[in-house]
């Protein structure tokens, strides 16, 4: 094997995430360590220059690579877009419903993948149930406590229809925030903030995310100027469309220089977003990353992950494939295979812990190795060179919206 990469830049775009970022350091650290264990090769980790950073060096098949890795934070944007307020969130929820719905988009979506949208489904329904849970409760405090009360105070039937309305919309307030109080178990609010933060501007971005996503490109842009040898851009989950947009602003703008800069997309939820009627701006930009000759693209999920459109070429069923496509290249993780029946026994129930298994170690790790792309000393094109995308891989265009930005 030829060594292609003696330094590297890995930036790491997470997906709707409120959470520190300390916490993607951490599970590199953990989970390189015991990849490492398992293949055989040598990785060590120590604290960045930034805040948000750390480097990596590694000895793989005898030769010795540095890595800085970098995440590029807009965790406070999530963090700030989700309400409080139980009332504010059932307000979402009923945008977020009709947007999808009204607009044909979740009907269309189902053609693709059902794990994707039984999630998209699924905080709507539970949270439904905990309302339809708190009115009857509501409702029996207030039966049972007019019906205590009736006998106590026969002259008075108005005053205790109120006191017992007012005490059973309160049990009611009180059954709800109790589940709310609850929800890191069942993630329904976290799951309804989510899909209603694309869903607010009907797949366009709000401002503050386009100033973030300019400033990560400026990012990107430095790195590639740099004297490292391969920048690797990493969008995780939500994370993928946004690095599609801010890769394709650069090419736009002749910042990336050719065999520079690779992009690695994993467990992407792009048809949630583009088969939204004013996802103009992420169309274009999928039709554009899909046909250039400068960033190779390598797409990344598993039928495993029911958070995923798994195998589904983001460009294609977007319904934006440019005339002759180039990208992405889509491979599958194939969960089944390469974690031991033991360790996919004990995952495959755990959906969202699946959604990260990408950032994991593998028991028995193939083509598709993280720790072996981000620290290697191959480029992420060389690694997948000669490689035919995965056979299963959905292509037809099912989008109704296919209006890109001029």
């Amino acid at each position: 094997m030829t060594q292609t990469v003696r330094r590297r830049r890995v930036l790491y775009i997470p997906g709707f995430d409120p959470f520190h970022p300390r916490r993607y350091r951490e599970l590199y650290r953990k989970e390189g360590a015991a990849q490492a264990a398992i293949s055989g090769y040598e990785l060590s980790q120590a604290k960045g220059d930034g805040p948000y950073s750390w480097d990596v060096s590694a000895r793989m098949d005898g030769v010795t690579v540095e890595t800085g890795i970098e995440v590029l934070v807009w965790s406070d944007i999530v963090s700030d877009s989700m309400s409080n307020s139980i009332p504010a969130t059932y307000a979402q929820l009923a945008r977020t419903a009709w947007t999808y719905i009204g607009s044909g988009a979740l009907f269309r979506l189902m053609r693709l993948r059902q794990g994707p949208v039984i999630a998209a489904l699924y905080p709507v329904v539970f949270l439904l149930v905990q309302l339809v849970a708190a009115v009857l409760l509501g409702a029996l405090a207030a039966w049972g406590l007019t019906a205590a009360l009736a006998p106590v105070l026969p002259g008075f039937p108005t005053t205790v229809a109120i006191v017992a309305g007012l005490v059973g919309i309160g049990v009611g307030i009180a059954l709800l925030r109790w589940f709310k109080a609850r929800d890191a178990k069942v993630f329904a609010y976290y799951l309804m903030h989510d899909y209603a933060f694309s869903a607010r501007l009907r797949g366009a971005n709000p401002p503050e995310l386009e100033a973030r996503m300019a400033a990560f490109g400026e990012t990107i842009a430095a790195a590639a100027a740099s004297d490292v040898d391969e920048v690797l851009v990493v969008g995780h989950s939500s994370g993928a469309h946004l690095a599609v947009s801010v890769l394709a602003d650069l090419i736009r703008a002749g910042r990336v220089p050719k065999d520079r800069v690779a992009f690695l997309s994993l467990g992407q939820v792009v048809p949630m977003v583009s088969f939204l009627p004013d996802a103009h701006r992420l169309r274009a930009d999928l039709n554009l990353m899909g046909g250039q000759d400068l960033i190779p693209w390598v797409d990344v999920t598993a039928p495993g992950d029911g958070c995923a459109f798994a195998l589904c070429d983001p460009v294609a069923v977007s319904g934006v494939a440019p005339a002759v496509q180039r990208w992405p290249m889509v491979i599958s993780a194939a969960f089944t295979q390469t974690l031991s029946p033991e360790r996919w026994k004990a995952l495959k129930r755990r959906y969202f812990r699946l959604h990260f298994q990408y950032l994991c170690a593998f028991d028995r790790p193939g083509d598709y190795d993280y720790f072996r792309i981000t620290a290697g000393p191959m480029t992420l094109d060389a690694r997948f060179a000669g490689r035919a995308p995965s056979p299963s891989r959905l292509t037809a265009a099912v989008n109704r919206f296919t209006a890109m930005a001029a």
